[in-house]
């Protein structure tokens, strides 16, 4: 008993050997190939994962460059924009103000005109005032009257010496 309780039965060794070779078999073709597969199909969404976080990243990347190129472009135009803004509001400043200077110019020249001529007139109206006392202060000095020629010759010699003095 005590043999065949430690003995090795040769059929019974084969058996098991077969045994297991088979469940080995049976194993590797139902639980080992597509447990590889599922680990597989696994590791490459794994790696694709990767790569499109990779990408998307360096797409991250790309535009935030392009987005500080166009923050840049844009700060540098809103600067243009500004001087322009400035140097048009300078120059309308420059232009209004050769406006007021050339209408002041203008309103000046008219008033020195408009003066120049009451100065005319009013010098005319008074040699014209002038001219007809002496007539008269002529007439009663001379104690006649005088005649058309002779006033006009009196006129002309007064105006001639007043002008003179004048």
């Amino acid at each position: 008993m005590f043999q065949s309780f430690i003995g090795v039965d040769f059929w019974t060794a084969l058996f098991v050997l077969l045994n297991t070779l088979a469940l080995f078999f049976v194993a590797k073709k139902f639980l080992f190939v597509p447990v590889k597969d599922l680990i597989d199909s696994r590791q490459r969404e794994v790696d694709e994962m990767y790569a499109t976080a990779g990408k998307a990243k360096e797409d991250a990347l790309a535009m935030q460059a392009e987005y500080r190129q166009k923050l840049s472009a844009a700060q540098a135009t809103s600067e243009r924009l500004v001087k322009e803004a400035v140097a048009r509001g300078q120059n309308r400043e420059e232009e209004i103000i050769r406006q007021a200077n050339a209408e002041a110019a203008a309103i000046m020249d008219k008033a020195a005109a408009d003066i120049a001529q009451e100065k005319k007139k009013a010098i005319n109206d008074a040699k014209d005032e002038i001219s007809g006392l002496a007539l008269a202060i002529a007439g009663k000095v001379v104690g006649r009257e005088l005649t058309v020629s002779d006033q006009s010759a009196l006129v002309d010699r007064f105006i001639n010496e007043l002008g003179d003095q004048v």
